[in-house]
């Protein structure tokens, strides 16, 4: 799963080169498009896209500094941050969309619709589980318990 998660990620990143960003970069600023009505934090968008809070933060550091993003002040609630697109974020959302689309389109003519299909709703049921991670708790309890 690794390797394959490594490679997908590296052909993307290749496809995504002409943007100057990289994949997760590029899905970052998609999700903080998607959600513009409504702005999540930190917080919620590290939960949103299922990564560590930190991982994300280092991810944010250089939209941040790009001008892609900006880490607002909530007026009702002077602790909440939410990450905003700036205009120059949905313009690279925008330019970016073709080359994502470019490179999931030879994916989907490599791997075959219907393998893709059965690939996206696999991957999208191990991501969304909410028995997951009680499953592989179990397992490490029970393989606690005979060592």
């Amino acid at each position: 799963m690794r390797a394959a998660t490594r490679r997908l990620t590296q052909l993307y990143d290749d496809a995504m080169a002409p943007t100057g960003l990289r994949i997760t970069q590029f899905h970052v600023l998609s999700e903080l498009n998607r959600r513009s009505a409504d702005p999540p934090t930190v917080g919620e968008l590290a939960e949103i896209l299922i990564m560590e809070r930190s991982a994300l933060g280092q991810t944010l550091r250089p939209l941040e500094r790009d001008g892609f993003i900006d880490l607002g002040q909530d007026a009702r609630d002077g602790r909440r941050r939410p990450i905003t697109l700036t205009k120059k974020g949905k313009d690279k959302v925008a330019s970016g969309r073709r080359y994502w689309a470019v490179a999931h389109e030879k994916f989907g003519h490599f791997f075959g619709d219907s393998q893709l299909a059965l690939l996206r709703e696999t991957l999208r049921g191990i991501a969304e589980s909410p028995q997951l991670p009680d499953a592989f708790r179990q397992a490490s309890t029970a393989s606690r318990r005979k060592s």
